[in-house]
Parts: C-alpha cells; sequence; structure tokens
C-alpha cells in the first residue's frame, strides 16, 4: 500500500459494527458486559475507546510498530514515555529541544528522580560522552525546534544498542509521512499530533508509537494507570486530519523551497535555517533519512526590534505558538516557544532575540513571500 492510500485506508478506516465509511464517535464512558469480563474488547473508555483505538491502529502502521497510543496532548505523550523509566535513571535528549520538553525533563520528571542531559546529538562523540552507568535512553529530536538541526537516526539507534539503551525520537516535524524512525532503528517514535497530523489548529493531542510488544505493554499500563488519554471528539478529529496528510505536507513542501530561496536572498536575512539548504551541515544525513525537507523555517533578523516589526507588518502569517496547520504561523521562539528556556542556555544553543520561526501553510506562495517581503523591507 502506498503512503497516501495508507493515509486513508491504514489501521480500521471504516467501522465494523456499521459499515460507516469513516469512523464513527463512539462518546461513551462504558461498556456492557454479558458477565463479570464479558466485553466486546471494550469496558471502560480511559482503557480502550473504540475511536481512539481506531487512531492508534492508525498511527501504528503508519509509522511500522507493534502498538499506537493517543494522549490528550505532546507534553502527556512524551511524560508518559518518560514514566517507563524510575528514579534514578537517566536520559540524554537533543539540546535544541521543544521548551515544553526541556521544561518537563527539568521542572517536573526531575523531582522524580529521573536524570537527563542535553547534548548536540547531531555530533555521536557527545552522545558517547554524556552516557553514564544509570542512562537508559537517548531521545531525539530530529529536526530540531527552532534550529532545524539533523540527528542520525540509524547511527545513534546502533550507537545505543550498543550501550543497551532505548531510543525515542520526537518525530513531530517530518510525521511519517516524511520520516520512519522505527524503520532507522528507533524504539519509540513521539508526536506532538496538534501539529502537522492534525493539520487545522483545532485539536491538541499526543500520539506515541512502540516497537516491541513488551514496550507495548508496558507503556499502555502507564497510559491506563495515569489516565492521560484523548477523547473520542479529538481522536476523531485526527483521523480525519491524517487522511490529507500527505497532500498537504507536498504542497507546504513547494511553498516553502520557494520561500526558503527567497529569504536567502534577502539583504536583512542573517541566516536562514532549513535542512533542505545545501549548506546545512547535515543535509545530506537528512536527505538520506527523510523523503521532505518539512515546512519549518527559522530565520535571524539580527535583533528583537528588527523581529518585533516584522510581527507588526505580516497579514498571512499568523502570530501563534503552533505549527503544522493549513494557515501559515510565524513566532519568536526566544519568547514565545522557548521562554521556558533560561536565556543563557538560550544563547549558548543560538536561539537569538533576532529569531523568527515560521510554519509554512496552504495560502498562495506568492501572497507569503510578498508578506515577507513587505514585512523585512520595514
Amino acid at each position: 500500500m502506498k503512503r497516501k492510500t495508507q493515509l486513508i485506508h491504514g489501521g480500521i478506516s471504516n467501522d465494523p459494527a456499521t459499515g460507516a465509511v469513516t469512523f464513527p464517535i463512539y462518546q461513551v464512558s462504558t461498556f456492557k458486559q454479558e458477565g463479570v469480563g464479558g466485553h466486546k474488547g471494550f469496558e471502560y473508555s480511559r482503557t480502550g475507546n473504540p475511536t481512539r483505538h481506531a487512531l492508534e491502529e492508525l498511527i501504528k502502521e503508519l509509522e511500522g510498530g507493534k502498538a499506537g497510543f493517543a494522549f490528550g496532548s505532546g507534553m502527556a505523550a512524551m511524560t508518559a514515555v518518560m514514566m517507563l523509566f524510575n528514579s534514578g535513571d537517566h536520559v540524554i535528549l537533543t539540546d535544541d529541544v521543544y521548551g515544553g520538553s526541556f521544561r518537563v525533563m527539568t521542572k517536573v520528571l526531575n523531582r522524580l528522580g529521573i536524570d537527563s542531559t542535553f547534548v548536540d546529538t547531531s555530533k555521536a562523540e557527545n552522545i558517547l560522552t554524556a552516557i553514564k552507568p544509570n542512562t537508559k535512553a537517548i531521545h531525539l529530536e530530529t529536526p530540531t525546534n527552532p534550529l532545524l538541526k539533523i540527528t542520525d537516526i540509524e547511527a545513534v539507534a546502533k550507537l545505543a544498542k550498543e550501550h543497551n539503551l532505548l531510543t525515542i525520537v520526537d518525530n513531530t516535524f517530518s510525521t511519517p509521512y516524511w520520516q520512519n524512525p522505527i524503520e532507522l532503528g528507533a524504539d519509540i517514535v513521539v508526536h506532538s499530533a496538534t501539529k502537522y497530523l492534525g493539520g487545522h489548529s483545532d485539536v491538541v493531542a499526543g500520539l506515541a508509537v512502540v516497537n516491541s510488544e513488551k514496550l507495548a505493554e508496558d507503556l499502555h499500563f502507564v497510559q491506563n494507570s495515569t489516565g492521560g488519554i484523548l477523547g473520542p471528539q479529538d481522536s476523531y478529529l485526527l483521523i480525519r486530519g491524517i487522511r490529507t496528510l500527505g497532500v498537504r505536507l507536498e504542497e507546504m513542501e513547494a511553498n516553502t523551497k520557494a520561500i526558503v530561496e527567497f529569504l536567502q536572498g534577502h539583504s536583512n536575512v542573517k541566516k536562514v535555517y532549513y535542512p533542505g539548504i545545501e549548506t546545512h551541515p547535515n543535509h545530506q544525513i537528512a536527505k538520506k533519512q527523510t523523503r521532505g525537507f518539512g515546512g519549518m523555517v527559522s530565520f535571524d533578523v539580527g535583533s528583537a526590534e528588527n523581529a518585533d516589526k516584522i510581527l507588526s507588518k505580516v497579514k498571512y502569517f499568523t502570530l501563534a505558538e503552533s505549527l503544522g496547520a493549513v494557515e501559515s504561523l510565524i513566532s519568536v521562539p526566544a519568547r514565545m516557544t522557548h521562554a521556558s528556556i533560561p536565556a543563557e542556555r538560550r544563547a549558548e544553543l543560538g536561539i537569538t532575540d533576532g529569531l523568527v520561526r515560521i510554519s509554512v501553510g496552504l495560502e498562495d506562495v506568492e501572497d507569503l513571500i510578498e508578506d515577507l517581503e513587505n514585512a523585512l523591507n520595514s
């Protein structure tokens, strides 16, 4: 089955009980049992709901894993995955990571005794140096948010196996349409499904996929015990969004390519961050492990003042903290998505006050370029 077909016909694409071609919303909390334990596969919606199950089967198939899990947000998915570990365990994470991921590791999970170290995972030697006797996993974000760094998933997964570590990959920016970490050796894949998978700025959700029955059993235990599940309405919306993922991403990719070319030629842009640029430090790795470079672009305009001028002038780029939707979005990571990271740490990473991040949508690319040109010329 080809990828676009799989997006529509993968998993449980219609309702076997009624023949409905779109899987329905089972807005129900509990299910009748014929006798104690004699249910029809579902007993209580925290443990399992038919609509959520259809979504979980779909993402499992798209990512090529053994089981899928749907959560109330991307951070709920990441937190559940981290709860596979015990107090005293250590996890290595990509340094240029989403601010919420940094916050949960350093402000919440550390209080439960889960230690973390953040390194530039695009360089294998940094990972090797960070491994401790109590290290249990390597968590990769690739491409990263917001500097679009690329880590070689296959190489890190091989290194992880040599040290008996799990490899976890945040696949939010690429989605399973462009990149499949489990095929490259990863053990767990997580998504903020709010973004490209939902695609319409109308649902908050998180997904996780695992590559083994043992991990499936363990993660389901965490999901059922802690209860951060996705409801049936949002599960339905996510299935609907995934059906158009392929056509959306291909159009966004074309728009992004034209916008990147424009930004590279503008005198008020100091630097452009995009893995599709041949001069990107890891362009060849991105080309090897992905089928598309994505719709996220960051560029530096030199100062917070210049960034604010751009924000005040754009008409089609909406100032908002999200990405991956049909409408183009714009943000300043240092004061928005990554504000929870200390200023000195942001400076070390290169997340400057003049860094602007855009999520390219489905508008006419000529309108988007004209919008950016007017803003940059201001």
